[in-house]
């Protein structure tokens, strides 16, 4: 008799990421020759806050990876919030070291103040993953992220009135600094019900975090409160609609990118500076993707810049009426001058 069906689900969704991040890794490490060389086998590491999602995840990595001669390892980060979170930290490197997981460790982080409580335990939370990735060589650190918190993200973009990149949610490959492909999420097909069943039927003990019901976070409104009530209202089906709904976003921002991307030569003179009437050619979407590289290339923080700044400095192309500079994020600054599009710090 085979494993429980939500316990077959998480290990097939682990077993296909294994498998991409082999072919990523081709030639310099295969299957085969795991015997010859186990050091140059990649690591995998896990990021686990001892939740169900991630629970779930560690118990499916640790099952899969031996079976491809994948070393795995895993990591949880102490965001200092709450009363006992280092020893929860060390609970959970525990229950990683007992799914035969190393290495295992726990690292400490503080949390800052900018862009709100959510967005600073984020960025902190990433910076500590990056750099245990780096400091272990790791080839690719897994993220429990569920359909679930990706229709919260696409819900929140929403809110913010966000562009399509926004509305795309998470990517189920993401980079890090210097790593385009470090991070990958094997459950956002999967709902939170089927992570929380695989723990259960594994005995797996799961942790679950008392901000993720705290009505002060805006996800947890969105979890507790939102959600159901878009359920209640349009029936089920929602949260695959919202995941959905996503990947179609994802696949027509990526487009866009694209399209951006190839037009941005085209619009520039001899000197490198932005021709506005060829700006004013092409199509809104294209040219304010042209105006964020732009803004971003000269200085402005990506995480700080927002549709509002972009439309600002689009209005220099679009509404010109000799308006004076722009300030953007960073100390950049963006103005028009002479039929051209200067943005720079300074």
């Amino acid at each position: 008799m085979g494993p429980h069906p939500a316990v077959a689900a998480i290990r097939l969704a682990v077993r296909r990421v294994l498998h991409d991040v082999l072919t990523d890794h081709a030639p310099a490490y295969t299957p085969d020759r795991a015997s010859d060389a186990p050091s140059r086998a990649p690591l995998v590491l896990v990021a686990c806050s001892g939740g169900a999602d991630s629970m779930a995840l560690a118990s499916a990595l640790a099952f899969e990876a031996p079976k491809l001669g994948i070393r795995a390892g895993g990591v949880t980060v102490d965001h200092g919030l709450q009363s006992g979170s280092d020893l929860r930290a060390d609970e959970v490197v525990l229950r990683l070291t007992e799914l035969g997981l190393g290495p295992a460790e726990a690292v400490a982080v503080t949390v800052g103040r900018e862009g709100g409580p959510e967005a600073a335990a984020r960025d902190a939370r990433y910076a500590a993953l990056d750099a245990t990735a780096e400091r272990h060589g790791a080839a690719a650190v897994l993220l429990g992220h569920t359909r679930d918190d990706q229709a919260e993200t696409v819900l929140l973009g929403l809110a913010r009135g966000s562009g399509t990149r926004s509305l795309s949610g998470m990517a189920a490959v993401s980079g890090g600094p210097g790593a385009a492909r470090r991070y990958r999420r094997p459950f956002l097909h999967l709902d939170r019900q089927t992570a929380r069943k695989a723990c259960m039927v594994q005995s797996l003990p799961v942790w679950d975090d008392p901000h993720n019901a705290d009505p002060a976070y805006t996800r947890s409104r969105l979890r507790h409160e939102g959600l159901p009530a878009l359920e209640k209202a349009l029936g089920k089906g929602v949260v695959e609609a919202l995941a959905r709904t996503a990947q179609l976003s994802r696949d027509d921002a990526d487009a866009l990118d694209a399209w951006a991307g190839r037009a941005e030569a085209s619009v520039r003179d001899a000197a490198g500076l932005l021709e506005c009437a060829k700006l004013y050619a092409l199509p809104p979407a294209v040219r304010r993707r042209v105006l964020r590289r732009a803004a971003i290339e000269a200085g402005a923080p990506a995480g700080s810049l927002f549709a509002r700044h972009v439309e600002e400095i689009d209005r220099l192309i679009t509404g010109w009426r000799g308006q004076g500079a722009i300030n953007l994020p960073g100390r950049v600054v963006a103005r028009r001058q002479g039929g051209r599009l200067v943005i720079r710090q300074g």
